[in-house]
């Protein structure tokens, strides 16, 4: 791939797409009055079981899926504006996301029928909740340096590890992980695979990372001695290293990449008045028109992802992009609050308690996913620059 080989083209919505995105904004709408869906009060996807059990009700976990599996074999376009809508209203997602954005499409790509059949149909039914086994304790973002490794033993595998940064381990039940299950000379990429853990199984110890914002969502998980059967091998023993930077395009392409803050931005628009400042409304001008831009380029993504393609570099942008953006908006947003004194005297309390958050919060968006320094290496070899 070279610089000028990067294409990517705001594809077309159907009318299906936006049939299903007047039917996402009345069930918002239909939990907002019944009180199950409150104003939010702080950023980020939310935990929240019973609300996975609802949308999963819809039909709207694994959309894409085949009915076999659970799904409704509908367009990752439509998946793509069914999360839009629902991460823009701050609907809490977290209970499902993982397992609905990469575990699932992995093992449908990778995995065996015998996987699809177990798994998939519960992640559909909003029963199963997966969390990510990729980076390490001193290995940061560069995953082929982990150490965690996994031996054959008679009937399945034996892992030895520690994983950090586990969002949900604590609630989920299973995690894939990757691990080291053999040595190629010359290659770190070599011998990776991936393998499914049950995280209540003997010898997986999960403890809290408490973020800056006193809130536990992420974790450290230790594998101590963890067998797993032969059938909790995802695709080919040695294959881990393809299947993952497959499965980080999911990942890294998504709405989540710049919505996160989104529901910041549309609150100071509801707070701030007709009469403020030309230099406040140029401001949020700009960064509108950034989000503007990163929506097309994230639609595009989507469009290649359902065209069967691998799009890892365009990801990579879209993640790189989007994840500077929301720290912008963070710091626009305290500005035009602090120049037009939004929240003093107790007014305009929900904006002040999603700023202080987003605050708090905004120091991981470079960070999840992959930090910006190697997605931009990532593009750098992508385009034929290093």
């Amino acid at each position: 791939m070279t610089a000028t080989s990067l294409h990517l083209e705001l594809p077309t919505l159907t009318p299906e797409a936006e049939t299903l995105r007047q039917e996402v904004r009345a069930f918002i709408a239909e939990e907002r009055s019944s009180g199950r869906l409150p104003p939010p009060h702080r950023i980020g996807l939310g935990f929240d079981r019973e609300m996975t059990k609802r949308i999963a009700a819809k039909g709207w976990i694994g959309l894409t899926w085949p009915r076999q599996y659970g799904g409704q074999e509908r367009s990752a376009l439509e998946r793509y504006v069914m999360n839009e809508e629902l991460l823009a209203a701050a609907v809490p997602v977290g209970a499902h996301w993982v397992a609905d954005r990469q575990s699932g499409p992995v093992l449908l790509k990778f995995g065996t029928d015998e996987q699809r059949r177990f798994y998939l149909p519960k992640i559909a039914a909003g029963d199963l909740t997966f969390s990510i086994g990729m980076s390490e304790p001193e290995s940061g973002s560069d995953l082929a340096s982990l150490k965690a490794r996994a031996e054959k033993v008679d009937g399945g595998w034996r892992i030895n590890g520690r994983k950090i940064w586990t969002t949900n381990a604590h609630r989920a039940q299973y995690m894939i992980v990757l691990v080291r299950t053999s040595t190629v000379e010359g290659s770190r990429h070599a011998g990776l695979s991936q393998l499914i853990v049950d995280l209540a199984a003997p010898g997986v110890t999960i403890s809290p990372i408490i973020s800056m914002a006193g809130e536990h969502d992420f974790n450290e998980v230790l594998l101590e001695d963890v067998v797993v059967p032969d059938d909790a091998l995802i695709g080919k023993e040695g294959n881990g290293w393809n299947q993952v930077s497959a499965e980080l395009a999911y990942e890294r392409s998504g709405p989540e990449r710049w919505l996160s803050s989104f529901r910041l931005i549309s609150e100071l628009v509801d707070v701030l008045g007709p009469d403020a400042r030309a230099a406040s409304l140029e401001e949020l001008g700009r960064l509108i028109s950034h989000l503007l831009s990163l929506r097309q380029l994230s639609m595009s993504v989507a469009s290649m992802i359902q065209q069967g393609q691998s799009p890892n570099v365009e990801a990579s942008i879209v993640k790189d992009l989007g994840t500077k953006f929301e720290q912008e908006a963070v710091r626009v947003v305290r500005n035009i609050v602090s120049a037009e004194d939004l929240i003093s005297n107790g007014r305009a309390e929900r904006l002040k308690a999603l700023l202080i958050h987003a605050q708090q919060y905004a120091p991981a968006f470079t960070i999840r996913g992959g930090t910006n320094e190697i997605l931009r290496g990532i593009i750098a070899r992508g385009i034929g620059l290093r």
